[in-house]
């Protein structure tokens, strides 16, 4: 570790952000992790400590990543990021602090945070990338519907492979294909340049950014969507849930397999500890009941 750290701190899925105070000689009224000089994981604890009044015996030191130069007023610096999870969320911003907020990490980018400032290219974006390095973001890969498995495959595929790509198996930590999106899979990742080399469109959508770069892009993976997923958005759909979910009674439904494969039906109940509906054919010149998984038949009309 070099002598000067940002230490972020973690409670569970989401990030503590503090404001320097307006009277800071440096970057007054922006948003910092916790800033700090010290050689050891004790150092950082207890600046960590010292900043948001949180106890020593709430706080576990994680990891750090490596350090980054900044340029600051003409100024090399290097800065190492830090990881650190608290128990408690408690804070008293104290010292060069004024005020402290628990984010979302995919909601970084929507605050003035450190470094933004800074007459560098990208400079807003090198906060966020010290988080990444020790933390992790969700990114959002587009493909064509229907090609969600085989796109999640394929990049397993190529990370897995000896190829180029494997250089930056460190840096994808977990690919998710989650089956309620449709069109979408998810890819954990260090930084967004990482997820966009994997699929083979490092650059984004202009064409002439990535001119001159040796890449196959992946059949049927679209793009990368800009910025960084929020955690709350996606969280819900990584839960499990049971195949009945979303059916009613009374709904009109489609059979999507089996003998009856297109007919449609309406619902009359559902059981959903054994994940089962019951349900009468409505087409068939005599009515018929039947029961079948949740998974088999799909909504087409609600009840209203």
């Amino acid at each position: 570790m070099t002598n000067a750290f940002i230490a972020f701190v973690r409670h569970e899925e989401e990030l503590l952000l503090l404001q320097r105070s307006e009277a800071d000689p440096e970057s007054a009224g922006m948003w910092d992790g916790v800033f700090g000089i010290g050689d050891t994981e004790e150092d950082v604890l207890n600046r960590v400590s010292e900043c948001t009044g949180l106890e020593l015996s709430d706080l576990e030191y994680v990891r750090d990543g490596p350090a980054l130069g900044i340029d600051i007023d003409g100024r090399l610096q290097d800065i190492a990021p830090c990881l650190v999870v608290t128990t408690n969320k408690e804070v008293t911003p104290a010292g060069r602090y004024a005020d402290s907020i628990w984010v979302d990490p995919g909601h970084i980018q929507n605050y003035s945070c450190l470094f933004s400032d800074l007459e560098m290219e990208d400079s807003d974006k090198l906060f966020r990338e010290m988080y990444g390095s020790v933390g992790a973001y969700l990114f959002i890969v587009k493909t064509a519907i229907g090609s969600e498995k085989r796109v999640a495959d394929e990049m397993q595929a190529r990370l897995m492979g000896s190829g180029s790509l494997s250089s930056i198996q460190e840096d994808i930590f977990a690919i998710l294909h989650p089956n309620a999106m449709r069109g979408y899979v998810m890819v954990e990742s260090s930084a967004l340049h990482h997820v966009e080399k994997l699929i083979g469109r490092s650059g984004g959508r202009d064409p002439k950014a990535r001119r001159g770069l040796n890449q196959t892009p992946l059949k049927n993976a679209k793009t990368v969507l800009p910025g960084e997923a929020p955690l709350g958005d996606i969280l819900p759909y990584l839960e499990p849930k049971a195949v009945t979910s979303g059916i009613e009674v009374g709904c009109i439904v489609e059979i999507v397999t089996g003998a009856f494969k297109g007919e449609k039906a309406r619902v009359t109940s559902v059981a959903e500890t054994k994940e089962e509906v019951s349900m009468e054919l409505y087409e068939q010149p005599i009515p018929m009941t039947l029961k079948m998984r949740g998974d088999h038949v799909r909504v087409i009309e609600r009840v209203e």
